[in-house]
This record gives structure tokens, C-alpha cells and sequence, in this order.
């Protein structure tokens, strides 16, 4: 594992390593800023590995007239796409129309929207389905007979956190996983921001200016910046949302999005090949946002919800898997919490306050994945008062870590040429584990199979195609230190496995991992 360094003095410090705080860290040294982001725990552990796995414009949030946000959205789902054609790809939606629900002109309309309100270079418009002869409708139940398709994508989110994370060190970020910040103090124009790795001793580091992005801590991590300031910490709304999964419903090789009769929606997609993801809820969460987990109540909801439309109902014992997060939204005064609104807020404070200082904090409020590029873009413009010479965002252009496939066009399409190619050449390998790699570690995938003329030459397979020197790979290249790490965040190989082998197969690759350190 690469060992840590703390510089003493830096532009910048980012505060929380999930899918904005990487974000920020990504532009911010890419436009020349010394950076330092401090994690407390791994890398997108909490909120930006618990979503739905969507990159996508946000169908139902056109029901609440946010039409920026999800302009916003569609235009970043083509960005993404490119940034990073490994782990984000097309997937197309089919929505079963419902007596009694939203009307078929109403859909229509939404979708006509939808595919209008950005500009679609690589993916189809919307259309009307028949279930009766589409594949997807042999999963629901016959009552069920028309509805409409369109497209979003999926994405890998644990991934695109690690990959922005490597893009932020690529351009000279010092990235600190399990490194919580435990004090910050004004220090005349600058900030002395205290951090205590989990291996070492604490460390002050001091700096222009502070990013909170501590996602559901970001009120805690912003009373520590309060010393000699008037400004009260911003006020998140704390919404829990669920998932769970199942063996993959035979069938089901498209996503579902079905109308609950509270009025919400249901994602149905599918995952990792051989299982279903089902989610989301949405549930006020109290307390402290560590003490996450799926109730008995998220369940009955989930499968209630799916029940109504599938032809063979699901159950409780069909579940394999399930996983809680806490977002942290902006509190607008919604009732209901499906309805609070997943834009984003940034707060500047730069008022210095009676300690004499002028450095700023910045306080990063809600969002979601789609947009965290054009979030990390406004964070950082925000702070050009306090860096003038301050450049333009370069990461709307800028490919993410192994998707740098070329041909240019379609990124899908240059994906699967490159990959004809990857097979050509280890053609040792079979195909089906070159393109495990390929969908984790884009060109990436030639490290780890460097001069490996077959699997055997690739260490230890722990189960479901992970090895050895992927492992080794993950902890020199990815910060990986726990088997958690490796298993659920890095890969999804722990839902492979049988339950009764899972900790064995942990105990192995923490020895792997600790041979690495």
C-alpha cells in the first residue's frame, strides 16, 4: 500500500471522500491547487456506495417542476458516459402503464420532456411498448399491457468514487482514507486542520480554504470551523433509502420502474449478472447516520411494491443481500421525504468573524451522483476570490482512469472494440473473466494481467474470478486496506460467494493485504 503524506501547508483541504468530495478534490487540483482530501473512514463507504447505481436525468423529479436539476442531469449523463465507459453504460427503462395511476398522455409528456430538455448524442429517444410481445413483459403480470421505454444509464458508484479519487492524485491531491479531521481552528488568513490517521500520529496541516463535504456529517464537520464565527452550521434533512437483492429474475435483463401506489417509484435492475436490485425507499432518518440498516418495514414496502406487478411474486427468503444509506439533503420544507429536493447547496462562508480571519468554507449540501462533476465545477468557481489566478474546469473533457478506450463517437461502442482487442491478446483467459476486469478496470485491466499468460499466473483465486494480484492491485493502486474494501466497494465479489465462505475468503485477502502494507 501506497504510504500516506501530509503536507504543511496546502491551498486546499477537502473534508469527506464520497462522490462530491473526490469530485472537488478532482477539479480542484486539475486547475492547479494543492489539495489534500481527508476521509475518516474508506473511500465512498457511507451515502455514494449505497445508491441505485443510475446515472440518470431523474424521471420523477419533473413532477416537481425541477427542471434544472434534471437539465442539469441529462446533459451530465452524456459527460459521464465518456468520462467513464467502463463502469457507466446505457440501460433501458421500461415503465408498465397502470389504471388508475399516472394517465398515459401524462407519461408521454414527462418522457417527451425527457428526452428534450438536453441534447442525446448516444442514447434512443422514449417510445410505446406492447408487453404483450416485448421480452420484458413476460416478468409482469398479464393485467399489464402496454407502457413505454427509454434509456438512462448505469453506473458502478463505489468505482467512479475510487476513479475520481485516482484522477484527484493523478493531478498532485494527497487523497488520506481513515483520516478523520478532528479539529479545525482559524489561523489569521489561513485554517490549521488537524487529521489522525488511523496508523501514525496526528497531523496539522494548514490551509487557504476548506471544503466541507462530509455528506451527512456536514453539520458536525462544520461547528468544528465555527471558532470566532457567527455563522450557524447548515442544516441537512437525513433520508434513508434501501435496497435489496435477489437472484436475477428470469427475464428481467431490462430495468423496471414501477409506479407504488403511494405514488412513488420502484427501480428493478438488473445486477452483477446474476441478481436484481430492487430499491429505493425513502425514510426520515434519525440519529447517528453510521447507525444505518434495512428495517423490516423497507422490506415489506420493497416487496409489496414489486409484487403488484411481477407474475411470480418474491419473498423474504429470496433475498441474498441488502444495504441502507443516509442522504444528505437540502431541508426545503417538504412534507413527505420523496418529495425534498435532490438539487444540491453551496454554502460559502468567508466572513472571517471575530478571530481576524478570511480564510472560506465552503459547505456542500445534497446532491446527487449525476451531477457531481458540475457540482465540484460550481464548489470550486465559488472559491476564485480567494485564488485569482484560478483556471477553468478541465474535467468535463478529462477521461477517468481506464476509460481511455479511444475512437471517439459512441463510448459504448469504443468500449466493446477495445475489449475485442483485449481478448485477442490474452487469449489464455476466458472471456468471461477479461471482461470482469475490463467492466471494473477499463484499460486499467493490463496492469493487473500484465505478463499473465493464464489464471494460474495470477495467484490465489479467493472465488468469482478475484485473485491475488487483483487484490495486491487494489491496495498499491486503489487505497484498499480491508477486506471490505476489496469485497463490497472495490468489487462486489462478497455477494458472489456463499455465505458460509465469506469469512474465510476475508481472512485470506487481509493477509494479502497486509503483505502489501
Amino acid at each position: 500500500m501506497m504510504g500516506q503524506t501530509f503536507p504543511d501547508s496546502v491551498d486546499l483541504v477537502v473534508v469527506g471522500g464520497g462522490i462530491n468530495g473526490v469530485g472537488i478534490a478532482a477539479d480542484a487540483a486539475g486547475r492547479g491547487l494543492s489539495v489534500v482530501l481527508a476521509e475518516a473512514g474508506d473511500l465512498g463507504a457511507a451515502t455514494s456506495s449505497a445508491s441505485s447505481k443510475l446515472v440518470h436525468g431523474g424521471l420523477r423529479y419533473l413532477e416537481h417542476w425541477a427542471f434544472r436539476l434534471v437539465r442539469e442531469a441529462l446533459a451530465e449523463r452524456e459527460v459521464l458516459m465518456a468520462k467513464a465507459p467502463h463502469i457507466i453504460w446505457p440501460m433501458r427503462f421500461v415503465l408498465p402503464h397502470v389504471d388508475g395511476m399516472r394517465s398515459k398522455p401524462i407519461l408521454r409528456a414527462g418522457l417527451f420532456i425527457y428526452d428534450h430538455l438536453a441534447t442525446r448524442q448516444n442514447l434512443p429517444s422514449s417510445r410505446s411498448v406492447t408487453l404483450a410481445t416485448d421480452p420484458v413483459g413476460k416478468v409482469l403480470q398479464s393485467r399489464l399491457t402496454s407502457g413505454f421505454a427509454y434509456w438512462d444509464c448505469w453506473v458502478d458508484d463505489a468505482r467512479l468514487v475510487v476513479l475520481n479519487a485516482m484522477a484527484a492524485r493523478a493531478a498532485g491531491a494527497t487523497i488520506l482514507p481513515r483520516s478523520p479531521v478532528t479539529a479545525i481552528h482559524p489561523d489569521s488568513d489561513r485554517w490549521l486542520v488537524t487529521v489522525e490517521p488511523k496508523i501514525g500520529e496526528p497531523k496539522q496541516i494548514s490551509a487557504r480554504a476548506i471544503v466541507n463535504a462530509a455528506g451527512p456529517w456536514v453539520s458536525q464537520v462544520a461547528a468544528l470551523t465555527l471558532g470566532g464565527r457567527n455563522t450557524p452550521p447548515p442544516q441537512v434533512r437525513l433520508i434513508k433509502g434501501s435496497h435489496i437483492v435477489i437472484p436475477r429474475i428470469r427475464g428481467a435483463d431490462d430495468a423496471l420502474i414501477l409506479q407504488h401506489g403511494d405514488g412513488r417509484i420502484v427501480f428493478v435492475l438488473p445486477f452483477e449478472h446474476e441478481f436484481t436490485l430492487i430499491g429505493t425507499t425513502d425514510v426520515a432518518h434519525h440519529g447517528d447516520p453510521r447507525d444505518v440498516a434495512v428495517s423490516a418495514a423497507e422490506v415489506d414496502y420493497l416487496l409489496d411494491a414489486v409484487n403488484a406487478f411481477l407474475n411470480q411474486p418474491i419473498g423474504r427468503s429470496d433475498i441474498v443481500w441488502q444495504f441502507a444509506g443516509v442522504r444528505p439533503l437540502d431541508d426545503d420544507g417538504s412534507d413527505q421525504a420523496s418529495a425534498v429536493s435532490r438539487d444540491y447547496r453551496l454554502d460559502l462562508d468567508a466572513s472571517g468573524g471575530t478571530s481576524g480571519g478570511g480564510a472560506p468554507v465552503l459547505h456542500v449540501i445534497g446532491g446527487k451522483i449525476t451531477t457531481y462533476r458540475k457540482l465540484a465545477e460550481h464548489a470550486v468557481d465559488l472559491l476564485q476570490p480567494t485564488f485569482p489566478a484560478l483556471g477553468p474546469s478541465q474535467t468535463r473533457l478529462a477521461i477517468l482512469p481506464g476509460g481511455d478506450f479511444g475512437g471517439g463517437g459512441n463510448p459504448a461502442v469504443a468500449f466493446e472494440t477495445w475489449f475485442a482487442d483485449f481478448c485477442r491478446r490474452h487469449s489464455g483467459f476466458e472471456p468471461a473473466a477479461l471482461f470482469r476486469l475490463a467492466r471494473r478496470y477499463g484499460t486499467r485491466a493490463e496492469i493487473i494481467i500484465g505478463d499473465a499468460a493464464s489464471p494460474a499466473d495470477l495467484g490465489r483465486d479467493f472465488g468469482a474470478g478475484l485473485t491475488a494480484r487483483e487484490v495486491g492491485y487494489l491496495a498499491r493502486h486503489e487505497w484498499a486496506t480491508t477486506a471490505d474494501d476489496v469485497l463490497w466497494r472495490r468489487t462486489k465479489t462478497g455477494l458472489h460467494l456463499k455465505p458460509d465462505a465469506r469469512c474465510a475468503v476475508a481472512m485470506a485477502i487481509d493477509g494479502v493485504l497486509t503483505a502489501v502494507r
